[in-house]
């Protein structure tokens, strides 16, 4: 009776918008010596074979006169990551070994000297697998250490494998400074790189940018070239509330799919791209993600809002409202978080001098063209609105200063259970009578819609925590009627 043909079998994944597991099975048949891998294998998996062949023969591992063939499983499913040469060389290495894997996650990339070289999806793939131990490259170990509940094994190079000695990295905690609310760490930091205390005057400017960054609210500047707008939402970052582990986790997934380095940085992120960028340099497709999905937990920021293209802004209103994108291909479809604070700034005219003390060249009919290429229901999707006109004043604060008042609402809003602006549209606020007949009458006379009313009332919660008022209060009202575009 003829011997059945062993299959060793090894656990990998590949990261495409989201983690799909790759099963590697191997096993040698007599033939022609030989090396085939199947199972939808792009050019650049293919090529592992090389790779992998010079790895292991550097490393003094003698192939078999044998036929190899290696199946990726599931084999409808196409696969690009060359994270998959690790596991295909492992599952060759321990062909004849009694040693078990299905445990363990392995992902890597070999060098011809049989190095393990990290990839960028590396990270992303072992966030969302779902396994508690990974094999991985050593260069990238002690990073994923920091994800808890998970045993990481880092290796240097194959020939590690033919002692079959895992030694588990230790895990490490972050080093961040950090606040504690209802048992649970939100980290921070307050290295401010770019600081308030830079931007001289403009008061209610850095109030309303105290206001959306305390609640993580929708913003929108409009002033005259030179008036601080820029200026401004590119220090509102560096005041935005602490992130959980879980959302550190999301952010620093993010950062590895962006080719960035991971640090754990809990500063949240910010992106900030041209107007002549193409939507799928915005949304993503095609297996890349957008500006949109990187900017998740942090700044998606808009400079000179109405040049962007009309298509753009309007596909920018459901992911604002759902906090999710979903792109859907023939063959596939992927889901995106986009639970972002969208800032923009823009130019009163096309010429940008309408509300400075400079001449403006702009028609009537050229300003209301060019306001026109916004849309009301983009609008209506944004909390806060500022018309900025140039001051002479001095006065400045700080970004640490303006930090102390986010943290204080912070704690407010953690408790409640939610940030502000992400306040479930059926919640019941604790708003005083005058307060809210004072909304009442605005609805009526400035014909508010009710997603306008649910937006303020919102705001209007922000400013009462920010002035540690337990409900809220007319004065907050009005100072939130106030931040609306009519």
């Amino acid at each position: 009776m003829e011997e059945k043909t062993k299959t060793k079998k090894i656990n990998s994944a590949i990261f495409n918008g989201e983690v799909k597991i790759v099963e590697v099975e191997t096993t040698f048949i007599k033939a022609l010596p030989g090396f085939s891998v199947v199972g939808l294998a792009s050019s650049a998996v293919q090529e592992s074979k090389e790779r992998i062949k010079a790895a292991l023969l550097n490393n003094n591992f003698e192939f078999p006169p044998l036929k190899i063939i290696t199946n990726l499983s599931p084999a409808n499913l196409p696969k690009k990551s060359t994270a998959l040469d690790l596991p295909i060389a492992l599952s060759i290495l321990l062909q004849d070994k009694n040693i078990d894997l299905q445990d363990y996650l392995v992902l890597g990339e070999l060098g011809l000297d049989g190095n393990i070289k990290e990839t960028n999806d590396i990270f992303a793939i072992v966030l969302s697998s779902g396994y508690k131990k990974v094999i991985v490259p050593k260069t990238i170990a002690h990073k994923l250490s920091q994800i808890p509940d998970i045993e990481v094994y880092g290796f240097d190079n194959i020939s590690e494998f033919f002692n079959l000695k895992f030694k588990q990295i230790k895990p490490t905690k972050l080093k961040y400074k950090y606040i504690e609310i209802n048992n649970k760490k939100y980290f921070y930091n307050d290295n401010f790189e770019l600081d308030f205390k830079d931007v001289k005057g403009q008061n209610i400017a850095k109030r309303v940018a105290l206001i959306s960054a305390a609640g993580f609210h929708n913003i929108l500047l409009e002033g005259s070239a030179g008036v601080g707008k820029s200026m401004i939402i590119n220090r509102l970052r560096y005041i935005l509330p602490p992130v959980s582990l879980e959302e550190l986790l999301e952010i620093e997934k993010q950062n590895a799919l962006d080719n960035k380095e991971i640090t754990f940085n809990p500063t949240r992120p910010f992106r900030a791209p041209h107007h002549n960028s193409s939507r799928s340099a915005i949304f993503g497709g095609r297996g890349k993600i957008g500006e949109i999905a990187l900017a998740n937990k942090g700044i998606l920021f808009f400079d000179e809002l109405p040049q962007f293209r009309k298509d753009i802004l309007e596909d920018l209103r459901l992911p604002l409202q759902e906090g999710k994108l979903l792109i859907s291909r023939v063959d596939s479809k992927i889901e995106y978080k986009t639970d972002i604070l969208f800032a923009s700034a823009m130019n009163p005219c096309p010429c940008g001098n309408l509300l400075s003390a400079k001449e403006c060249r702009c028609t009537e009919i050229e300003i209301k063209r060019y306001k026109n290429r916004i849309s009301e229901p983009l609008i209506e999707r944004i909390d806060i609105y500022l018309q900025m006109t140039e001051d002479n004043d001095d006065s400045v604060i700080s970004s640490k200063e303006m930090y102390k008042q986010v943290l204080n609402a912070f704690e407010k809003q953690i408790k409640r259970g939610y940030l502000n602006s992400r306040l479930p549209d059926n919640w019941e606020f604790d708003i005083e009578n005058d307060a809210k007949d004072i909304l009442e009458k605005a609805i009526i006379n400035f014909n508010l819609s009710k997603r306008s009313k649910i937006k303020i009332l919102k705001v209007a919660q922000t400013i009462s925590d920010l002035e540690n008022y337990d409900k809220i209060t007319k004065k907050a009202v009005l100072e939130a009627l106030n931040y609306r575009r009519r």
